[in-house]
């Protein structure tokens, strides 16, 4: 499949973004939510900042007081025996590694902004940053859909008791009502269809189970974006394959003649990610139409290739004009870049398919 990736990829890196913490250093930019609004681009970049540690021995990690909800320094002895620091992202209990005990970034949302699609500026302050006890760790991965002349933003709120999925709607991303936590821990990757379906609000969501099941695709509906229900299995990962180990959301589905396109992350059991393609009935969208069996992408440039968590091309949201999508991906964890494809190539593909 033609992918046309920006010559002046990757469009957004952690070096052109200022820290917003003091003693702090970004070491990524990327993972975001995409809208266009006016005459703008605008990218909702997960920015991660990590503290800066002099001692090599010692590893700090941030968190945010509900109380004040302000920002504080825990450090951690690398050589102390209850902790595993493997994960550079997370500081682990050595008694039981299932859980972790912190981070060691706080991300937040902080808004890109341009009017050629490809030079952005990053504002100097934050859109989202961590308002309520279920974000003392971060905001994470924001997705923005936009319904009539309201935008909404589904986002990880991640704490201690989890990880969950918020919503706040915006008309101007300046200022926000916050609409709750939708889903509960643990989950992610929720994306909001951009429209009604037979009068209900739609939803993907990615349940991240601790027992019986797989990190597979889900979707449920609501009358009003605030209670979801009516649950339903989507698409599961598949064995020996590109996507056998996770799946989730990426863009906001696009509505065609021949239904919703969902563009999807997967990953292997090396953590590669790639990206594939379902198709969905324009009017009944928990059923599937078709599934690519083969990635639509793969990581292949240098920027895809290396970075912060390698060999990672991750969806995040993009623009329709007629045929040519133009598609947002954060790549290696680290940073954002920009391509476009043609939606005919993908249908194309996902109708050799139909299941």
């Amino acid at each position: 499949m033609k992918i046309d990736r920006f010559i002046d990829n990757p469009l957004i890196t952690p070096e052109d973004v200022i820290p917003f913490h003091k003693d702090h250093e970004v070491i990524g930019a990327f993972n975001a939510g995409v809208a266009s609004y006016g005459d703008d681009v605008l990218l909702l970049l997960r920015v991660a900042e990590r503290p800066i540690s002099d001692d090599p021995n010692i590893v700090k990690a941030p968190i945010i007081d509900p109380k004040t909800n302000k920002i504080k320094i825990l450090s951690f002895k690398r050589d102390d025996p209850r902790y595993d620091f493997e994960d550079p992202r997370m500081i682990r209990s050595v008694e039981n590694l299932d859980s972790f005990v912190c981070l060691t970034s706080l991300s937040y949302i902080r808004i890109a902004r341009s009017n050629d699609g490809h030079h952005f500026t990053v504002d100097k302050d934050p859109f989202l940053y961590p308002f309520n006890e279920y974000q003392t760790f971060g905001i994470e991965d924001a997705r923005c859909t936009r319904i009539e002349d309201t935008y909404y933003v589904t986002f990880s709120s991640v704490s201690p008791v989890g990880v969950c999925d918020s919503l706040i709607a915006t008309k101007n991303f300046k200022q926000f009502e916050s609409l709750g936590n939708i889903f509960a821990p643990e989950n992610k990757d929720i994306l909001l269809f951009p429209e009604k379906i037979n009068g209900q609000y739609y939803a993907l969501h990615r349940p991240t189970l601790k027992s019986i099941g797989d990190y597979d695709i889900w979707i449920a509906s609501s009358p009003d974006l605030r209670a979801w229900g009516n649950h339903h299995h989507l698409v599961g990962v598949r064995s020996k394959s590109w996507d056998e180990e996770r799946i989730g959301g990426g863009l906001v589905p696009i509505k065609t003649n021949a239904g919703w396109l969902v563009i999807y992350h997967g990953a292997d059991h090396n953590s590669r990610y790639a990206m594939g393609a379902l198709l969905l009935d324009t009017n009944d969208p928990t059923r599937v139409i078709s599934r690519t069996s083969l990635p639509i992408m793969e990581p292949t440039a240098p920027y895809e290739l290396n970075g912060f968590f390698g060999e990672v091309v991750f969806g995040c949201g993009g623009l329709v004009n007629g045929d040519t999508l133009t598609m947002y991906y954060g790549v290696a964890d680290t940073s954002m870049a920009g391509c476009q494809i043609k939606i005919s190539d993908i249908l194309d593909q996902l109708e050799k398919e139909r299941l």
